[in-house]
């Protein structure tokens, strides 16, 4: 019995992975278990929770009376949360592939190329173009941070988990400027949305926009990951704990 919320594409899954506590009296961290439940067992149901994209990414999933086989428990019981931070760490550095950040920079370049301020296109504006070479720069950045990570799960390196949380912040923020550029670079016109004529890229831009709001907080967010990037990668004290009554 539970919920389960911010479930990716629950509707269209044939199965689905939960954390449940199987030993209630052990420290919080312990006693949890990687179960997977097919999604025609009966006692669970999905509901849509609709992003402001209008689209049904995510959804919170029921479960009322919900028995499955003790076999579909994912590496030993009890230790579910170790399994469910390696899943996450892949997760973490596939949100935001640096390919598609720079397919995307590209078509900022294009954009640029075709849109005019005061009948001077927008590729010579100074302001513009600084904003796009930076960009361009980080873009690199990232490939090479998206190189690091991957040879470090090659070699089974203790730091992938760590460059999967550098991959994470850096990638869906970036890609959250490139689009919020696209958007300054129309004027005007990147405020629109849907039912526009006069929209460019049929909306893409607009919803990608919104969409990398939502990456920058799924996955851990961006303030999540440089706490624990500064506490166990650069060695920094841990933030203050505040009590709470």
């Amino acid at each position: 019995n539970g919920q389960k919320i911010w479930t990716s594409t629950a509707h269209l899954a044939d199965w689905i992975f939960c954390l449940v506590r199987t030993e209630p009296e052990a420290p919080k961290h312990q006693g949890i278990s990687f179960l997977l439940f097919r999604m025609d067992t009966p006692g669970i149901e999905v509901r849509p929770l609709i992003d402001m994209t209008m689209d049904r990414n995510f959804n919170e999933t029921f479960f009322t009376d919900v028995r499955v086989p003790k076999h579909q428990i994912v590496g030993q019981r009890g230790q579910g949360w170790q399994v469910a931070n390696a899943i996450l760490g892949h997760e973490r550095g596939s949100l935001a592939p640096p390919d598609a950040a720079m397919s995307r920079l590209n078509g900022v370049i294009n954009l640029m190329n075709s849109e005019s301020i005061a009948r001077e296109k927008v590729i010579n504006n100074p302001v513009f173009r600084d904003r796009l070479m930076k960009l361009q720069g980080r873009v690199l950045a990232m490939q090479c941070n998206d190189m690091r990570l991957l040879s470090a799960r090659i070699n089974k390196n203790q730091d992938a988990k760590l460059a999967a949380m550098i991959v994470k912040l850096q990638s869906t923020e970036l890609r959250h400027e490139i689009e919020a550029l696209a958007i300054d670079v129309m004027g005007e016109i990147g405020i629109a949305y849907a039912d526009n004529p006069y929209l460019r890229g049929n909306g893409s831009w607009q919803n990608q926009y919104m969409l990398y709001l939502g990456l920058i907080i799924g996955g851990g967010t961006s303030q999540i990951q440089k706490n624990i990037i500064s506490e166990r990668g650069l060695g920094m004290p841990k933030e203050p704990k505040v009590e709470t009554k």
